[in-house]
């Protein structure tokens, strides 16, 4: 395309640059511009809806280019950022495991290597973890209208554990043996009705969790299934969007496209019959979308014997996701009760369910049981009392689903608040775009391996982790550079001086790269057994540990 453009004398397509309105879009546009030397006025066209009133509203309120200048020099700095970060540390640690023994690369990235370094600790947390028993005590209680049962809440000063469970049976035992036949009453009652709006239909990653959960797709598989739904059967709108929210203009629009979409299938069609289209959700709302919008169904009919299995199991829920918007909510009446037996506090909960609303569209976990009518201060009476003994259960092991949501949601795994604050407000460890590639690039270059649905780091990840510094496995470095990136886009920042930032930052790390303490933690590391992907062969060549192209290495 751009020697093509070369050739050209007319640069129509500089006048008006259609790109992305993000920092990407921008970069991309600029490149090209300044790749042909263009020096004429740029307008920008800003679209994330491609029907063709929103688009003829656009073409009316063209931007200068120069308006998204500030963008440019975001996008540029965070680029130029990791590409350095990168090939420096990547070169620095493959040529100290050189000096350690180890015959292969050691890709380090501002990405990828916090996202081994969340499973490595996690696979450290599993492998280290001591069960210990613990006790419930339940009382079955007679109240005015039926039976429930009730859990004991031991007071503090009886032996916890920190999740408040009761670690020696005894007092428990003593406490079962004491309740049939004790009165008691119902001290505190908690009694509301909930309304819980239909989910939002789906950006990326939140498709990718939902079909590793459901149907076992890999996040990668899920992303190469969305871009045939999209580019091959024109089934799907863009598939690599970060957004779960619709312009509010395909609202009217949306009774026809579902309508078409859901033609040849028994299952939709069923969904499209209980639909009622008069109803608006919050999923409609301009100021939600960005440079894309949720991924929603196109209308064009599909053809299910064109389409794999794992197609149209895709296909549907993301049918499935926008349908529920015409769904009324899901309302659920809840109670929790509180009753003193022998001076002893007694919990118990339940709901019930007032209208399932966008609920049987779902397969969802079933919810606590309804309780009997309750009554704040009625009297109730011990039946019968019983303890189980019970066992803590490790972390479970990443999944593609939940390694997914935790990119996504990877403030939760730092403790600084304002870091993890920075990280809330942003898309998290890569993008949409990036993070099925990220976990695919990591099982490529032998860090992780999966087993059956689990990600499990090796041997090899596990001892790249543990020679690294701790600030180049953890993700509060996407936080720091996301707060000056977007202060530069916003022009409260200087990209030179961010990127003179790193290289300080850069030469502290390179120091620290030590082939003794590579060696160790290779010959000391454990994890899965695992090797890179099979590479064409080459004639071996010699390495010789050089200077930096940033700072001085250390071994």
């Amino acid at each position: 395309m751009v020697e093509m453009l070369k050739k050209s004398n007319n640069y129509t397509f500089s006048q008006i640059s259609t790109c992305n309105s993000n920092e990407e879009g921008q970069l991309l546009v600029q490149e090209v511009i300044e790749h042909l030397k263009y020096r004429g006025p740029v307008t920008r066209l800003l679209i994330s809806d491609l029907n063709r009133p929103a688009v003829s509203r656009a073409l009316a309120k063209l931007r200068s280019n120069q308006e998204f200048q500030p963008l440019f020099q975001a996008a540029q700095a965070r680029s130029r950022a990791d590409w350095l970060y990168g090939i420096n540390l990547t070169r620095a640690w493959t040529l100290t495991g050189r000096q350690a023994g180890h015959d292969g690369v050691l890709s380090v990235g501002r990405v990828q290597t916090p996202v081994l370094g969340l499973i490595v600790r996690r696979d450290n947390a599993i492998r280290d973890f001591r069960p210990h028993p613990f006790y419930p005590l339940w009382v079955d209680l007679q109240v005015e209208k039926g039976q429930l049962r009730a859990w004991w809440a031991p007071k503090e000063i009886q032996p916890l554990d920190d999740q408040g469970r009761l670690i020696d049976r005894t007092p428990a035992d003593v406490l079962a043996a004491q309740l049939p036949g004790a009165a008691g009453q119902l001290t505190k009652l908690d009694q509301q009705e909930k309304r819980q709006p239909p989910p939002l239909p789906y950006s990326l990653s939140a498709l990718q969790v939902d079909a590793a959960r459901r149907f076992e797709l890999s996040a990668q598989m899920v992303l190469d299934i969305c871009q045939r739904l999209y580019e091959q059967h024109k089934l799907i709108t863009y598939p690599r969007s970060d957004c779960r929210y619709l312009p509010e203009e395909h609202l009217a629009l949306a009774q026809r496209s579902l309508t078409g979409a859901c033609q040849n299938d028994d299952t939709l069609r069923q969904w499209l019959n209980g639909a009622d289209f008069s109803l608006r959700s919050k999923a409609w709302n301009d100021k939600q979308v960005g440079a894309h919008h949720a991924l929603a169904p196109t209308g064009k009919p599909a053809d299910f014997s064109q389409l794999s299995a794992t197609e149209g199991h895709v296909f549907r829920l993301v049918v499935r996701n926008v349908m529920a918007q015409f769904y009324g909510p899901l309302r659920t009446f809840e109670v929790k009760a509180e009753f003193t037996l022998l001076n002893e506090a007694f919990r118990a909960r339940g709901q019930s369910i007032l209208a399932p609303g966008w609920k049987p569209l779902f397969t969802t976990k079933e919810e606590a049981p309804p309780l009997p009518p309750l009554t704040q201060n009625e009297r109730c009476k011990a039946l019968g009392a019983g303890v189980e003994e019970k066992e803590t259960r490790p972390p479970e092991p990443f999944t593609d689903a939940s390694l997914i949501k935790a990119m996504m949601n990877i403030g939760r795994y730092v403790d600084d608040p304002n870091v993890r604050k920075t990280l809330r407000d942003t898309d998290g460890l890569g993008t949409e775009a990036t993070r099925a590639g990220i976990i695919e690039t990591l099982v490529q270059r032998g860090y992780l391996v999966r087993k059956q649905k689990a990600l499990r780091a090796t041997k090899l990840g596990s001892a790249l982790i543990a020679a690294l510094p701790s600030a180049v496995s953890t993700p509060e470095r996407t936080a720091l550079w996301e707060q000056r990136l977007r202060a530069i886009s916003e022009q409260q920042d200087d990209a030179e001086a961010f990127q003179h930032a790193l290289l300080d930052d850069l030469r502290a790390l390179l120091n620290q790269s030590d082939a003794n303490k590579l060696r160790q933690s290779l010959q000391t590391a454990q994890g899965a057994a695992g090797s890179p992907a099979k590479r064409t062969s080459k004639p071996k060549r010699r390495y010789t540990k050089r200077k930096s192209t940033v700072g001085p290495t250390k071994s």
